[in-house]
C-alpha cells in the first residue's frame, strides 16, 4: 500500500497550489494511480519522491551502489553562465520512500548536463569539461575535483554534450552534437570548442575540435578516447544487447546501426549516415498532450514531437509485457512521456506506438517538463521533471517574452517521480543498500538480474576491483542456464578484467541467444592474435537465423582477407540484399575485399529484385575509382554497343559516371570511347543506358576538335519530336549541353520554352540556352519571364548564379523588373545574400528585404490574415506553389529540406505567421545553412542532413542531396542565416496567407 506524501512534498501543481494525494487501495488493478493533473497508463502508479525545496531544476540523476541519490541541477538555463549549477545528494532518512534530506555535493558548475557514478565519486558533464568529483572525508560534500576531459563547446544549452553512460563494453559513452549557430547570444554561447583531450595526458589521444560534433566514448583510467559514428541531442540509451539509440528534437528514436570503427576502411565508399530513424509513425510524430493552457513560444510545436529527449529503454524487470521491449522518450514541450514498442527489423529495428491516440504519461500542468528518465534498483521508472514555465531557449523566442522576465519562472522548483506497477511498495533503496561492499560472488550473480541497474553497477564494480577472484564465478555464469543477459554481461566483464579466453568466445558463438552470438562475433575483433582460430568458426555462422548476427558477421569479416572470406561475405550480402544496411555493411570493407564482387553480382543479377540496381551502381563507382578509367574501357565498350539489355547495364554505367568524377581518364582512351558513348545516347535500346551515356560524357569537356554537327542535328530533332517519350527528349537536351549549339538550332529549340511543354523539357533546355553570353541570355529570360512556371523560374535563377556578372544581371531583373523577390526562391536568395563580394551581398540584402529589422513591418501588415477566414483547399495550392520544394507536409507532400510543416499544426496562428515571414529570427534546430568548399575549388551550400567521421550528406531544396567525403573538404562553415530567407510575402497576398495557415493548421494527411 502506498504511503501519503510528506507535507513538504505536496506541491504538485503549477503555481504552488497544494494537493494531498494518497493511495487508494480499493481501485482495480487496471486503472492508474497518479497525482492530480496527470493521466497515466492503467495498471501503474506514480509517486513524487523528491521536490523543492530539496531540489530545483533537475536534469539528470544517478543512484550509486550505496543507495545515494545524486541529482544534477542546471539553474543557469537558458542564459546564466555565472556558475549556479549544483550536484545534490538526496536521502530518505526515515524510510517512508520519500527523500527528506539534501546536501550540496558539488557547486559552481556552469551548465551541468549529466552524471555517472565512477570509482569513488562521480563524473559530471559540464561544458567544456568532463569533471570528476569525490568526497574523500565522508562529509557528503566533494572535496576533490579533477578535469578528466576538456574541449567541448559551450553552445546553446539544449545542444551541449551530455548524459555520460557506462556502456556494456566498459567504455563511457557521452551524447553530443555540433555546436549550434547563435545569432542573439554569441557572447554567452558562441564558443565552438577546441580539440578534445585528457588534460592530464599531454601526449594522449586527441579528437578534432568539439569532437566534430559527434558523440564520443572514453576510458578515464586507460586514457582512451574515440569518436562515435553519429550524434545525439540530449540522451541516449542501450538495449539489453548493446544496441545504441539516439534522439533529436523531432526525431524521438534513432538507431546507430554501424559503429564508427567500420566506416573508414574503404575510401572509395564514404558513408555519410550510420543511423536509421526507426519510428513507423514518422519524425515530428503526432503526440497527444492534455495540457491546460499550454505555453506557446516561437517554435513550440505543441501536438507533435519537437523536444524529444531523455530516451530510455525500459529494462527494470518489473513492468509487464511488452514493456521489456519499450523505449520511453520525454517530450517536455508537450508535457508528456511517449512510449514505443521496439522490435527487430533486419539489421535495425522498428518502433511502433505502445498506445494509440494517447500517451503513457501526460500532464495538464503546462509547467511539467520531463527531461530525463532513470531505471532504479527497484525496477521503477524515475522521471526527472525540470518544472519550468518556459522550456524553449530565447534564441528562438519572441522578444516580448524574453523582456517579460518569465524565462526563469520555476527555477526554484523541480520534481522527481517514481512510476511502478500499481500496488508496488514505496522505494526502499535509500540508506538501505550496500552493493558496493558485496562479495565478488554476489556481484557476479547480479549480472544475471532482470534489472539493468544491478547488472550495470555489478559489472562496473567488478571491473573496478580487478584481480582474478571473479574469473571462476564468471566462468560458471557462462556455463549455467542463467538468463542470457547474464552470459552477455559475463563476457564483457571478463573482457574488462582481461580474463576472457578464446574458448569462452567460441562457446558464445554457439549460444542459443542471438544477442550473445552477435556479441561473441564482435569480441573476436578485440583479440586479433586469434584470427586464424576464429576464422573457421566465423565462416560457419553465415547461415545464422538472426539477421543482426549475420550483419555483425559482415562487419567483422571485413577485417579478414582471402577468397574464402569474400565468398562468405557474398553469401551474406545476397541473402539479405533488400536490407540497405547489409549493402552498406558489405561495402564499408577495405577495397581488397571487393575483388571480383561486381562481376559476381552481375552474374547473379535478378531484374525482379530491385535492390540489385543500387548495389550495382555503388560497386561500379567503387570499381571506377579503384581501378581507373582505362581498365573499365573494354566493359564500357561492350555495354554501349550491345543490342540487348539484361537490366544491370544502366545502373552500372551510372555508377561508372559517379566514379569518373573522382578518377582520371587517359585522353586516348576517352576519345576512343566517345563514338560508342554518343551512339548509345541515340540508339541504345535501354533509356537508362542512354541517360547514363550522357552522364558519362558530362564528366569530361567536349573535345574542341571533334565535329558534333551531325550529333547536334539528331539531338535537336529528337528534342523537338513531341511524339517521343519525355525522358528521351530530356536525354537529347542533356546531350546538347556538351557541344556548342549553333545559333539557328538554339532559336529552333526556343519553341520548347512554353507552358505547353513538360517542365523537365523546359528546364533541360534552359541549361543549354544559358551557355549564351551573359547579357544575351539574361535579356531572353527577362523578355519571357512571365510565361515561366515557378519550377522553371527556379532553374532559370540557378543559371544566373554561376558568376558575379550574371548575379548582377539577376539583381537588375529584381530591381527593375520583371522578377519579383519571391521568384528567386529561398535557397537561391540565401546564396545571393551570403556572397563574399560585398557589393553583391549588400545589394542582394537590400532587394530581398533580408535585414531583420525590416520584417516587423511586414509581419504587422500580414496580421490582417489572422482575421480572415482561410480555405485549406486553396491553402494546399499556396503550399504546392511556394513551400513544397523545401517542406514536407507529413509523408504525403513536398520535400524534406526544411522542417515538416505538420509539426506546426498545434501552434498559434500568429507564431506560424512570424516563422514564415521572418525565418531568420527562428532558425530551427538542425536547419543551419552550411557552406562547403572542396579542395577542387567547387562550392556547395545546404543543410547537413547527416554525417559520419568520413563523410557528410548535404541536402538542398527539392529533395536534392550530395554526399561529400571529408577528405575532399577544404573548408566547412556554418552561415548565420536560416535556409529559408524572408520575402515570401512577395508571392502571396493576405488571403492566400490565411489559406496557407488554415492548410497547415487544419489539414490531416495521415
Amino acid at each position: 500500500m502506498l504511503r501519503p506524501f510528506n507535507v513538504n512534498l505536496k506541491v504538485i501543481l503549477g503555481g504552488g497550489s497544494l494537493a494531498l494525494w494518497c493511495s487508494c487501495s480499493h481501485l482495480p488493478q487496471d486503472v492508474a494511480l497518479a497525482p492530480p493533473g496527470f493521466e497515466l497508463e492503467r495498471g501503474f502508479q506514480m509517486e513524487l519522491i523528491a521536490s523543492e525545496p530539496l531540489i530545483a531544476d533537475p536534469v539528470d540523476m544517478e543512484i550509486d551502489e550505496l543507495g545515494r541519490l545524486y541529482v544534477v541541477e542546471m539553474h543557469g538555463y537558458p542564459l546564466d553562465v555565472s556558475g549556479t549549477g549544483k550536484i545534490k545528494l538526496l536521502s530518505d532518512t526515515d524510510g517512508d520512500g520519500v527523500m527528506d534530506k539534501s546536501v550540496v555535493f558539488a557547486d559552481s558548475l556552469i551548465l551541468p548536463t549529466g552524471i555517472l557514478r565512477w570509482k569513488n565519486g562521480i563524473l559530471v558533464t559540464d561544458p567544456p569539461h568532463v569533471l570528476y568529483f569525490e568526497d574523500t572525508n565522508g562529509d557528503g560534500r566533494a572535496d576533490k575535483k579533477e578535469v578528466v576531459l576538456t574541449g567541448f563547446a559551450r553552445s546553446n544549452p539544449q545542444h551541449n554534450f551530455n548524459s555520460p553512460r557506462y556502456g556494456f563494453d566498459n567504455w563511457i559513452y557521452v551524447g553530443h552534437e555540433p555546436a549550434v549557430t547563435t545569432v542573439l547570444y554569441a557572447e554567452e554561447f558562441g564558443d565552438q570548442g577546441s580539440e578534445i583531450r585528457f588534460p592530464a595526458a599531454p601526449e594522449g589521444p586527441v579528437l578534432p575540435v568539439n569532437a566534430g560534433g559527434r558523440s564520443i566514448r572514453f576510458h578515464p583510467d586507460k586514457q582512451e578516447l574515440e569518436l562515435l559514428a553519429s550524434r545525439t541531442q540530449f540522451g541516449h540509451t542501450f538495449s539489453n544487447w548493446g544496441d545504441r539509440f539516439l534522439v533529436n528534437n523531432n526525431n524521438h528514436v534513432i538507431h546507430e546501426v554501424i559503429p564508427a570503427r567500420y566506416l573508414d576502411q574503404n575510401r572509395y565508399f564514404p558513408v555519410a549516415n550510420a543511423t536509421q530513424s526507426i519510428s513507423d509513425h514518422g519524425n515530428a510524430a503526432e503526440v497527444y498532450p492534455i495540457t491546460d493552457n499550454p505555453e506557446h513560444q516561437l517554435l513550440t510545436d505543441i501536438g507533435v514531437m519537437t523536444s524529444a529527449c531523455g530516451i530510455t529503454a525500459y529494462q527494470g524487470g518489473i513492468f509487464p509485457e511488452p514493456y521489456d521491449k519499450v523505449i520511453f522518450t520525454a517530450e517536455p514541450v508537450s508535457n508528456l512521456l511517449h512510449a514505443d514498442v521496439v522490435e527487430p527489423q533486419g539489421a535495425t529495428f522498428v518502433a511502433r506506438r505502445l498506445l494509440q491516440n494517447k500517451e503513457f504519461l501526460a500532464s495538464r500542468d503546462a509547467w511539467f517538463r520531463p527531461v530525463n528518465m532513470y531505471i532504479g534498483p527497484d525496477g521503477a521508472l524515475y522521471v526527472v521533471d525540470y518544472y519550468r514555465q518556459i522550456i524553449e531557449h530565447p534564441e528562438w523566442m519572441d522578444d516580448e517574452v524574453v523582456a517579460s522576465g518569465a524565462l526563469y519562472n520555476g527555477t526554484d522548483k523541480g520534481r522527481i517521480y517514481r512510476i511502478s506497477p500499481k500496488g508496488s511498495q514505496p522505494l526502499d533503496w535509500s540508506m538501505n543498500m550496500d552493493l558496493g561492499n558485496s562479495s565478488t560472488g554476489k556481484l557476479v550473480a547480479m549480472l544475471a538480474s532482470d534489472n539493468i541497474w544491478w547488472r550495470r553497477n555489478a559489472q562496473r564494480l567488478l571491473v573496478d576491483r580487478g584481480g582474478d577472484e571473479a574469473t571462476a564465478y564468471l566462468e560458471k555464469l557462462l556455463d549455467n542456464a542463467s538468463p542470457a543477459v547474464g552470459r552477455f554481461h559475463a563476457l564483457w566483464t571478463l573482457h574488462g578484467l582481461g580474463e576472457l579466453k578464446p574458448e569462452m568466445i567460441e562457446k558464445a558463438m554457439r549460444d542459443s541467444e542471438a544477442g550473445v552470438r552477435r556479441t561473441a562475433v564482435m569480441l573476436t575483433e578485440l583479440y586479433p592474435q586469434y584470427k586464424k582460430r576464429w576464422k573457421r568458426t566465423l565462416f560457419g555462422m553465415h547461415g545464422d537465423p538472426d539477421p543482426k548476427v549475420r550483419h555483425q558477421l559482415l562487419l567483422t569479416l571485413a577485417g579478414y582477407g582471402g577468397d574464402e572470406v569474400s565468398g562468405v561475405r557474398r553469401e551474406l550480402l545476397l541473402k539479405d540484399l533488400e536490407d540497405d544496411w547489409v549493402q552498406v555493411g558489405t561495402l564499408v570493407a577495405p577495397i581488397a575485399q571487393h575483388r571480383d564482387l561486381l562481376a559476381h553480382v552481375l552474374e547473379v543479377y535478378d531484374p525482379e529484385r530491385p535492390a540489385f540496381d543500387p548495389l550495382v551502381r555503388k560497386l561500379a563507382s567503387m570499381e571506377m575509382q579503384a581501378k581507373g578509367f582505362s581498365e573499365t574501357v573494354p566493359l564500357l565498350e561492350k555495354i554501349l554497343v550491345a543490342d540487348r539489355v539484361d537490366g544491370w547495364e544502366g545502373p552500372l554505367l551510372l555508377g561508372f559516371a559517379d566514379g569518373l568524377k573522382s578518377s582520371v581518364s587517359g585522353n586516348g582512351d576517352w576519345l576512343r570511347l566517345m563514338d560508342p558513348m554518343v551512339k548509345a545516347v541515340f540508339d541504345h535500346p535501354s533509356l537508362t543506358v542512354r541517360r547514363a551515356a550522357v552522364q558519362l560524357l558530362q564528366t569530361r569537356p567536349w573535345p574542341g576538335d571533334r565535329s558534333a554537327e551531325k550529333d547536334i542535328g539528331r539531338a535537336v530533332d529528337m528534342a523537338l519530336d513531341r511524339e517521343r517519350d519525355v525522358e528521351a527528349r530530356v536525354v537529347a537536351l542533356n546531350f546538347l549541353e556538351l557541344p556548342t549549339v549553333r545559333e539557328e538550332d538554339r532559336e529552333e529549340l526556343k519553341k520548347l520554352m512554353g507552358p505547353g511543354e513538360p517542365v523537365p523539357v523546359q528546364t533541360a533546355l534552359l541549361k543549354i540556352l544559358s551557355r549564351q553570353p551573359a547579357t544575351e541570355y539574361a535579356a531572353y529570360l527577362m523578355a519571357n519571364w512571365q510565361m515561366f512556371s515557378p519550377e522553371v523560374r527556379n532553374v532559370a535563377v540557378q543559371t544566373l548564379l554561376v558568376s558575379r556578372e550574371r548575379m548582377g544581371l539577376l539583381l537588375d531583373g529584381i530591381e527593375y523588373g520583371p522578377i519579383q523577390p519571391g521568384h528567386v526562391g529561398w535557397m537561391n536568395s540565401v546564396r545571393l545574400m551570403n556572397q563574399s563580394d560585398e557589393t553583391l551581398r549588400n545589394r542582394s540584402r537590400r532587394l530581398l528585404s533580408f535585414e531583420k529589422g525590416e520584417r516587423k513591418e511586414v509581419i504587422e501588415d500580414y496580421r490582417v490574415a489572422l482575421e480572415l477566414k482561410g480555405d485549406p483547399r486553396k491553402g494546399l495550392e499556396v503550399y504546392q506553389e511556394n513551400c513544397a520544394v523545401c517542406h514536407k507536409m507529413t509523408d504525403k507532400l513536398g520535400y524534406a529540406f526544411g522542417p515538416d510543416l505538420a509539426s506546426l499544426r498545434n501552434r498559434r496562428y500568429e507564431n506560424i505567421l512570424g516563422d514564415i515571414l521572418d525565418p531568420n529570427m527562428s532558425i530551427a534546430d538542425g536547419y543551419d545553412l552550411w557552406s562547403v568548399e572542396l579542395n577542387s575549388g567547387e562550392n556547395f551550400q545546404g543543410i547537413i542532413s547527416s554525417e559520419t567521421p568520413s563523410a557528410i550528406n548535404l541536402a538542398n531544396a527539392g529533395g536534392q542531396e550530395v554526399t561529400i567525403a571529408r577528405k575532399d573538404i577544404k573548408n566547412l562553415q556554418a552561415l548565420d542565416v536560416s535556409a529559408m530567407p524572408a520575402g515570401l510575402e512577395n508571392n502571396i497576398n493576405h488571403q492566400q496567407m490565411a489559406d496557407l495557415l488554415e492548410f497547415i493548421k487544419r489539414t490531416n494527411l495521415d
